[in-house]
Parts: C-alpha cells; structure tokens; sequence
C-alpha cells in the first residue's frame, strides 16, 4: 500500500522555482499520494487521465493545466497509458519571491488566486491552450524571462474565467502523521478495491474507529459521504472506460464497480450530466476533432 509522501522539492542552483519538462524520454515517475508546501502549476500536452486531487476525482481529455496549492495531496496525472505528448511542470514556494513581494496592492489577485488554489483549479478552454504554449516555452528564455513570463502566467490565470475549483472545500493536509496515515489508509483502500463492494464495517475498522466515528470523520475530512467518495472514484473510471473501450455500457457498469446498471446510468447521468451513451459519443468527437 502506498504512503501519503512528503515530497521535498529543491530548485535548481540559481533560480527561486523549479521548471521540469517531462516527454517520452524523460517521464515523469512521481506517481504516488504526494503533498508539498509548494504550488504547483502543471500543463499536460494531449491525451487524457485522471485527476486525484484532495478528495476530488475526475477524467480530463485532451490535455490539462491544472494549478494545485500548497500542502494539498495530489496524485501524478500522466503515465504510459494516457498518451500525453508532454508534462511542463512549475512549482514554487507562496513566497517564493520574498514574504512581502505578494503583499502590495498589485499582487493582490494573485494573492487570491494562491488562497483559491488551495482547492485545486483546473483551467479550460482557450487559457488551458495559450498557457500551455507560454509554459512550454519558458526553457527557451533565461532565467530573469522566465521569473517575469512565470508573474505573467499567474497574472493571467488569476483574472480568468474559464477556471473549475475542484474540490468545494479545502483539503490541505493534516499536521498530524496519525491523521495522515489514516486517511492515506482509506484513500489507497478505495483505490485498490473499488471495483468490490467495500463494507462501511471494513473500511472503518482500517482506520480503528467505530462506523459512525468513521463517517463522521470522513466527511468532517472530505465534506463527502464515504459513499460518495466510492461512487465517484467508480464513475470516474467509468468516465475513462467510456471515453477509452468499446464496451457494453452494463460491461463498464460492472468494471467500475457497480452491481446495477440502472443505478450506475442514473448516477453516471448526475455526475456528468448526460447518460453513459451520450457521454461516449461526446468523447468520440473530441477526440476526432
């Protein structure tokens, strides 16, 4: 079972941040349950995934850019199976440019974006392209270019519309090294098993607590139900398969999980706002285009 890891990020000599490029040369192999103190501004070039970013789970297609604040658990977006062309990737300190650089007026809606980015945002549309190609482009330019480009980017992104919060709440990461394994627990339980039923009974006594406690620290700790929780990690991966497999619609119901099919298309329909059916046909003309 994977642990929820610190991961200490040290920027290269000279410079305030760290820029990495990840392609299919150099891939990028920190994939596991990962928090930081950093932000972390991340441009995926095509293909498509899932996200797991504090208690939220989603598919994306085609690329992302998503902007993660600090101490929020994340896991790594990209491996072999997602088909991206390449992964930029900028993290730096809240005050990475000094404690009071972001405190004058003109830094003010870049201040707000950090407190915002403590949910997680991802950004679409006609910003996830033109960011992108700006963040692709940092390495051609010296490292003064690069500060000012990087002040330029988080301007942009803080004045945006095209903006999704992830999670509704915040799910920055406990102090407590209890409370980290404990959720870490639940969390890569879910992973390794959504695709059997998961007893309430089961799960609560991972964590060493009776099922009410339980529940009410889950959703204390997620502002979900644990059932939620499940329900959306199973219709996330049913979001992949449809997007990804020519199966049966029952097929993938009972891939990701579910034991109706009927439930899983009414719940498919809430959260994505259209049946299975639809959906894949949706993703075949993204992909087309």
């Amino acid at each position: 079972m994977q642990q929820l890891a610190f991961e200490v990020i040290t920027p290269i000599f000279g410079n305030s941040f760290k820029l990495e490029t990840f392609d299919e040369y150099h891939v990028n192999h920190y994939k596991s349950w990962h928090y930081h103190p950093e932000i972390e501004l991340v441009y995926i070039n095509g293909g498509a995934g899932k996200r797991q970013i504090g208690s939220h789970m989603s598919y994306f297609n085609d690329g992302d850019l998503i902007l993660i604040g600090k101490n929020l658990p994340h896991c790594g977006f990209t491996d072999r199976f997602t088909g991206n062309k390449k992964e930029t990737l900028i993290q730096f300190k809240e005050d990475f440019l000094g404690p009071q650089f972001f405190a004058v007026p003109e830094m003010e809606l870049i201040t707000n974006l950090f407190t915002l980015a403590e949910q997680g945002l991802a950004f679409h549309g006609e910003i996830k392209v033109h960011i992108g190609s700006v963040m692709e482009n940092l390495k051609n330019l010296d490292d003064f270019k690069k500060l000012l480009s990087i002040l330029d980017i988080l301007h942009e992104l803080s004045q945006s519309k095209e903006v999704q919060i992830l999670n509704a709440e915040k799910f920055a990461i406990s102090t407590e090294i209890s409370d980290q394994n404990r959720i870490n627990k639940i969390f890569n339980y879910v992973k390794n098993n959504f695709q059997q039923p998961i007893p309430l009974e089961t799960v609560s006594s991972l964590t060493g607590m009776t099922e009410p406690s339980f529940c009410r620290y889950f959703k204390k700790t997620t502002s979900k139900t644990f059932t939620q929780f499940v329900n959306e990690y199973r219709l996330v991966h049913a979001s992949k398969l449809l997007a990804e497999k020519q199966l049966a619609i029952s097929d993938i119901a009972f891939e990701a999980g579910f034991q109706n099919v009927s439930h899983f298309t009414r719940l498919f329909k809430q959260f994505a706002g259209m049946p299975p059916s639809t959906y894949r046909h949706e993703m075949k003309n993204i992909i087309s285009t």
